[in-house]
């Protein structure tokens, strides 16, 4: 629902109603997320998609309808057996998507306006949506630390979906080189909260990075400092010792999930020496992506930032990096059970423990060469 927010906010204060579709439900090879949406303005303008493209008209159509005065459904699509013309997935899966008409100045307006500016500021946030009778297609805002009370647990199940907003995943990129250029882009449009940072001010300039947080400060103070979670990914561009060893060193004393430097193998070998002689501990630096990134055969700016990118969201989602078209089962990951997700992180879990004491064996034996 991100990507239409902006755009209602702007036709609502216009005094214009919209008409919002969003993705409540999904299973199997859904090509979309839990609340993608797609916005039809009075004017016909579409905003955003629901589906691959393959439902997109059918939905459009029940958007034009809520605009013209008809109240909130829910429709389901799944593959279209018995007609090959009807509206269906043909990845096999299903979705359930909600339409409904907010008007201005109305309870849905207000909430969609307190929203945008909630994701603006980066404050935790739940839209919690109707998806049953009584009141199906009404939202709400919930803070997320009382979304996990008992009361709105309960809440929660009886026919509501839960969307939370205003706390993306990091990604703090280090160096404001040409490859950040193309990172910070790639991140933003990924989903990232990006934020460059470096000390040199004729580089660090806003201009060059829209969409970020563009900070001058030394890395590994501004680090140590930035309250790191465990889904921060940070990337050390900079090729200079001097800032890399004492950014890398935070980031990989910090919860954050991913932590990748570039350079050749000689200067991922040297910085690992380096990061030792600080006190680092070797199972810290163990978890240090480098070389960074997937190997994509690319070489310019643009091609090395798609390359790291690539390899933060197979870690982050526990992807392979293989190409589909070699792999078997379901294309698109979490749309089933939280479950069998559950399942799955643990097993994820324990691979990756299983690497990190195999990293960990390597950096000793590096550290042990002559």
């Amino acid at each position: 629902m991100r990507e239409i927010l902006a755009v209602a906010c702007d036709e609502l204060a216009a005094g214009r109603a919209v008409a919002v579709a969003t993705v409540v439900a999904a299973s199997g090879s859904s090509p979309r997320e839990l609340g993608a949406s797609m916005l039809v303005a009075t004017d016909g303008r579409a905003v955003g998609n629901v589906s691959a493209g393959c439902v997109d008209g059918a939905v459009y159509e029940r958007c034009v309808e809520a605009l013209a005065g008809a109240g909130p459904s829910i429709d389901r699509f799944g593959i279209a057996d018995d007609d090959a013309f009807a509206a269906g997935l043909s990845c096999g899966g299903s979705i359930e998507v909600l339409v409904r008409a907010i008007a201005p100045g109305s309870a849905d307006a207000t909430v969609l306006h307190l929203l945008a500016v909630r994701e603006r500021d980066a404050v935790p946030t739940v839209l919690r949506v109707r998806t049953a009778e009584p009141g199906a297609g009404t939202a709400t805002l919930i803070d997320a630390a009382a979304r996990d009370t008992p009361q709105q647990a309960q809440q929660a199940q009886l026919g509501s979906i839960d969307l939370v907003f205003g706390a993306p995943p990091r990604l703090i990129v280090v160096g404001a080189v040409e490859v950040a250029v193309s990172l910070s882009a790639l991140g933003s449009a990924a989903g990232f909260r990006v934020t460059v940072v470096d000390p040199r001010e004729v580089f660090a300039r806003a201009e060059r990075f829209p969409g970020a947080e563009v900070v001058v400060d030394q890395p590994g103070r501004y680090l140590a400092g930035a309250g790191l979670d465990e889904r921060a990914a940070v990337c050390v561009l900079t090729h200079d010792p001097k800032f890399d060893v004492p950014a890398l060193a935070a980031a990989l004393s910090s919860p954050a999930r991913y932590v990748g430097a570039m350079g050749s193998r000689a200067t991922c070998a040297d910085r690992i020496r380096r990061l030792a002689d600080t006190g680092t501990a070797p199972t810290a630096i163990a978890r240090l992506r480098s070389p960074i990134g997937l190997d994509l055969g690319g070489t310019s700016a643009a091609e090395v930032a798609l390359s790291i990118l690539a390899e933060i969201v197979a870690d982050r989602h526990g992807g392979t990096g293989q190409p589909l078209r070699d792999r078997t089962g379901t294309i698109h990951r979490g749309a089933d059970s939280g479950a069998a997700l559950d399942r799955g992180a643990e097993l994820d879990r324990g691979a990756g423990a299983e690497l990190d004491r195999g990293a960990a064996c390597a950096v000793d034996h590096l550290l042990s060469a002559p």
